[in-house]
């Protein structure tokens, strides 16, 4: 009886760790940021580096400290420069990782994460980010440095913080020569004022009483001739419609332009800028092609709508039995069990989009294309765009040759199944496919898992059955019009049965890896310029040295 009462209580016990364990995964973030420790280096050639040290207190019943995402200026950062820390060991950092709003990456706690009611002082180092300084516009002579820290979302911190920023300025410049600007709310007008172990001049702002979840931003400017010419960083010239130019358009009669072709033509451009969900850094040419990139990260190079994308890589999952379609409309698929081995991040995340249904599959796919976004992003740092851009149309061009120098109808297919996702590259793919395939096209192997009513041919008595011809391999030969309306139609079915409204997505997708720039504010006190824009939560920061919110994390 004894010993049946301990089993009880034992099973009982291990049950309930279990469900407590289960439950304390949907707990949310909170913490309290005791103190933030930023020292802020403006280097002699014009990069800057970063450390950051924050002590976090974990909240009783809240989620573990797992991540902890940090916000950058801009998208010009080094990971190979990052190393970071928890209470002295060693951890890993993560793009890949990163949920904050703009540009950042996010650091792994790994077996470091801080539970709840724990403590940990988390410490990174970011060694290079490149155009961060601006032209001072109070002083043509002198660089404007201005950045915020990273910060948290209000919903999950708590209390105060003691939070010290450190400028230390370039080196051998006179105490006279910097000027600092404007302190937040809440910090002292002026900074304290010091020279760090290098020598270097320090400009030092505290408060303890901060709040980890505002946004603060500290600057200073000094001479240009302290760091390189070419280390200032010019904003090309914003476009404006003088007066005069508007009464000379009236007066020439083009009323119908002002009222009705300026607005069609902003909003036309507004809608194109939605769609561009790549970051501006990949714009930046580098040297030399990036090899390597696969037919779906090409797609994202290429800037292919995202509801092709998408369809490419089902295709992929589908080709390497991983998935298969259960209903074509509703679409709905299965993960296969177990996964095959090699499949890209971007494909796992997909399956486990496809675990979901509605508003959260929406957002897990969302999630899944801007991590894609942001990791060509990263692949594609130091190399040439308009070279790439131009390798990867060439690699689509030579898929679709094979295609259409194919002799017979089984070649022919074969080559298609073999360049698939090469060929949806194309921007003229619905229509190609369509006209290459007049005659009969055999099915792939695949065929079945991508569409729930195609009976396979079980042997070449079939043709007498069903007066389809089969092939040596055992395949159906369908009309290809018909094969090619299927696949063309599965890009339709993403944009109307899976993500809704294509443009809303891409939209969500371009806030998160491309956002908009906020409006223009001056917040300087007539201490100088970020280059004519502000620095926004969003992070866009093409006029200062701002740092994103975190995500929360």
């Amino acid at each position: 009886m004894l010993k049946r009462i301990l089993i009880s209580l034992l099973v009982f016990t291990l049950a309930f760790a279990v469900v407590g364990n289960a439950s304390a995964q949907d707990l949310p973030y909170y913490f309290q940021v005791n103190k933030e420790d930023v020292h802020v280096y403006w280097n002699s050639d014009g990069t800057m580096s970063l450390d950051y040290t924050w002590v976090f207190t974990n909240q009783p019943n809240s989620h573990v400290i797992d991540f902890v995402d940090v916000g950058m200026p801009n998208y010009e950062f080094s990971m190979s420069t990052i190393k970071a820390d928890v209470d002295g060991v060693p951890v890993s950092v993560s793009q890949s990782d990163y949920a904050g709003n703009g540009s950042g990456f996010a650091i792994v706690m790994g077996n470091k994460s801080i539970p709840a009611g724990g403590r940990g002082t988390v410490h990174v180092y970011i060694g290079k980010i490149e155009q961060v300084l601006y032209p001072d516009d109070k002083d043509e002579a002198y660089a404007s440095a201005t950045f915020a820290p990273t910060f948290f979302g209000s919903q999950y911190v708590t209390g105060k913080t003691d939070l010290t920023l450190t400028y230390h300025l370039p080196k051998d410049m006179a105490p006279e020569e910097p000027r600092w600007h404007a302190a937040p709310s809440g910090f002292p007008s002026e900074p304290e004022t010091a020279y760090d172990v290098n020598n270097h001049i320090t400009y030092t702002w505290n408060t303890p009483d901060a709040d980890a979840s505002k946004y603060y931003l500290f600057g200073a400017s000094f001479p240009r001739s302290y760091v390189p010419a070419d280390a200032i960083y010019v904003a090309p010239p914003e476009p404006l419609v003088s007066g005069d130019t508007i009464f000379t358009l009236l007066c020439l009669g083009f009323f119908g332009f002002i009222f009705i072709g300026v607005p069609a033509l902003a909003a036309n451009a507004n809608r194109k800028r939605k769609m561009q969900y790549l970051p501006p850094k990949i714009a930046i040419e580098g040297h030399g092609i990036k090899r390597g990139l696969t037919a779906v990260e090409a797609a994202i190079l290429l800037e292919q709508p995202l509801d092709k994308v998408l369809t490419m890589i089902l295709f992929g999952v589908i080709k390497k039995e991983a998935a298969q379609v259960i209903t074509r409309d509703p679409l709905d698929v299965k993960t296969m069990d177990p996964l095959p081995e090699k499949l890209h991040d971007y494909e796992r995340d997909f399956l486990k989009a496809f675990k979901e249904s509605g508003k959260e599959r929406q957002r897990l796919l969302q999630d899944m294309a801007v991590r894609l976004v942001k990791s060509v992003s990263e692949k594609m740092r130091g190399f040439s765009r308009r070279e790439t851009i131009d390798y990867y149309k060439a690699i689509t061009e030579k898929a679709w040759a094979m295609v259409e120098a194919a002799d017979t109808p089984e070649v022919k297919s074969q080559k298609f199944d073999e360049a698939l996702e090469w060929t949806m590259l194309d921007k003229d793919y619905d229509d190609r496919t369509r006209r290459v395939f007049q005659g009969p096209m055999y099915v792939p192997m695949w065929w079945g898992r991508y569409n729930p009513t195609y009976t396979p041919a079980s042997s070449p008595k079939a043709t007498v059955a069903t007066g389809q011809p089969v092939s040596s391999s055992g395949r159906n030969a369908l009309p290809g019009a018909e094969v090619a309306a299927q696949m063309v139609t599965g890009v339709q079915t993403f944009s109307q049965k899976v993500v809704g409204n294509i443009n809303t997505f891409t939209e969500k997708v371009t806030g998160a890896t491309n956002p908009l720039p906020k409006p223009s504010t001056n917040v300087r006190s007539g201490r100088g310029g970020g280059g004519g824009r502000s620095c926004a939560c969003a992070c866009a920061c093409a006029g200062c040295a701002c740092a994103c919110a975190g995500g929360g994390r």
